[in-house]
């Protein structure tokens, strides 16, 4: 399998395509684009129904080694089967379904080490990097942007890993405290946190920069674990599989299943969309957005138009205060039909005037109809609302992210269709919102118990490419 750019040009140097190894240690392609499989592998029902007695890693390595054809088998097992382990999420299950109600089901993604859905597949990057880059002798200098939960999720993957060193930045003041606390409190060597001015934008606009920068980028050795990296897409896959297994097991007839997805920074359902493609039935994509709603609203109108950093909005889901969706490239590029030069046009009016409208368009028209994409907003009232229902009716507390997911698949459930709602973190890393909906500060696992009482290690910087590049210079060159 070979990977090409979604804006039609070089991926990794002068080459117009790339091995998955090569686009693992990358980040952003040489033209500025976005790598993507040049053709998404897919299996017929038969194979798919054949995969339900399998363990987690095993169904991992079918669907993985599809897209990472480059990694000798026996290895890419090996790197499955120490990634997910009942000791590192707490059963064999990995990722289990609770059904909340006849039809509704809660994808338990947030099992892992720092109790949120990104673990799911931080944990196998953290192993493909450091069999890389042993096998390649190389180093990698790892430059990275967090709303709340990448940042601690891929930290605590890549500590103690050979051969790797974690720059983190994140929007000063604008995380929970345990959010806050889980990432500064790790003293590791091989961890620097910097706490950037400004909204989660400005730290990935800092992080695209340098990728943009070919020379440092490759003086340096900058590679990244943001949803940019398209291993961790694909590791995401993987629980949309199973999740469609789980929901229909038992059924006579398996059918189309749809999956509301929380969503920011688009990665997580863009792994929808790729395990849709691939062959599994599904009925729809819900995007579940908070009060930054940029998603929702090309969804309803076909205009993308990512705003300020003034305008993007501080909410009680924090992982979501998103307003430049960086995934959502690779999905334009699939409404295109892998037309990267139209990809490219777009992406420079983006550039020139801030926005593109594709409203009206077959292409747009086709998000619906071939993909079925839909989506809605929540408010924070509406989150409460959502966290003390399920809670009365289900007694399950649901963190705020999970709570817009929920939110916003009452809107679309449809009769005789499963719908599941993918959990994105465990309320403890949300207290103060839990305590607001509940009444009472929720439950956390004894290894986070007075996390926020640790002492803290970081960097505070203004949104300034010479000191970031400066900080890179003085930590990374060590």
């Amino acid at each position: 399998m070979r990977y090409l750019s979604t804006r039609g040009g070089a991926v990794v140097g002068d080459a117009l395509s790339a091995d998955f190894t090569d686009i693992l240690l990358g980040g952003l392609a040489a033209d500025g684009g976005l790598a993507m499989p040049e053709r998404i592998p897919t299996v017929d029902s038969e194979t798919l129904n054949g995969w339900r007695s399998l363990s987690y890693a095993s169904l991992a390595f079918e669907v993985l080694q599809r897209f990472a054809t480059d990694i000798p088998l026996h290895t890419l097992q090996s790197l499955i089967d120490r990634s997910y382990t009942a000791e590192a999420f707490g059963s064999p299950a990995i990722a289990p379904l609770a059904t909340l109600e006849p039809g509704l089901h809660l994808l338990k993604l947030s099992e892992g080490p720092t109790l949120a859905f990104k673990d799911m597949a931080m944990q196998l990057l953290g192993n493909l990097f450091e069999w890389v880059l042993t096998e390649r002798g190389q180093v990698l200098n790892i430059l990275g942007a967090t709303s709340g939960d990448t940042g601690s999720a891929a930290e605590y993957a890549m500590r103690g890993k050979r051969g790797v060193r974690v720059v983190m930045l994140s929007p000063a003041g604008r995380m929970s405290p345990f959010q806050t606390a889980q990432m500064f409190s790790l003293l590791d060597d091989n961890i620097v946190n910097v706490a950037v001015d400004g909204v989660f934008d400005t730290s990935q606009d800092l992080v695209k920069a340098v990728s943009n920068d070919a020379p440092f980028k490759a003086r340096w050795s900058i590679g990244t674990v943001n949803s940019i990296n398209w291993a961790r897409v694909v590791a995401q896959v993987v629980y949309y599989v199973h999740g469609w297994l789980r929901a229909t097991d038992g059924l006579a007839v398996p059918g189309p299943v749809s999956f509301a997805v929380p969503s920011g920074n688009f990665g997580n359902v863009l792994a929808g969309h790729i395990a849709r493609r691939m062959g599994v039935p599904m009925s729809r994509l819900i995007v579940a957005t908070n009060e930054n709603d940029v998603l929702d609203e090309f969804f309803r109108t076909g205009r993308y138009a990512p705003r300020s950093a003034a305008r993007t909005w501080q909410t009680s889901s924090p992982s979501m205060d998103i307003s430049k969706a960086s995934n959502f490239e690779r999905f334009v590029f699939d409404l295109f039909d892998g037309d990267g030069a139209k990809v490219a046009e777009l992406w420079r009016s983006l550039d020139q005037t801030g926005q593109f409208d594709l409203g009206g368009t077959a292409a747009f028209a086709r998000a619906a109809t071939e993909f079925g994409f839909v989506s809605g907003r929540s408010s924070h009232a509406e989150r409460l609302a959502t966290i003390r229902s399920a809670f009365t009716r289900y007694g399950v507390a649901v963190d705020p992210h999970t709570a817009d997911g929920l939110n916003i698949a009452e809107r679309w459930r449809e009769a005789g269709v499963p719908m599941v709602v993918l959990e994105t973190a465990q309320p403890a890393k949300f207290a103060q919102t839990m305590i607001e909906a509940l009444g009472a500060e929720p439950a956390r696992p004894a290894a986070h118990v007075g996390i926020e009482s640790r002492a803290q290690r970081y960097v505070r910087m203004p949104a300034d490419l010479a000191q970031l590049k400066a900080l890179i210079v003085q930590r990374c060159g060590r």
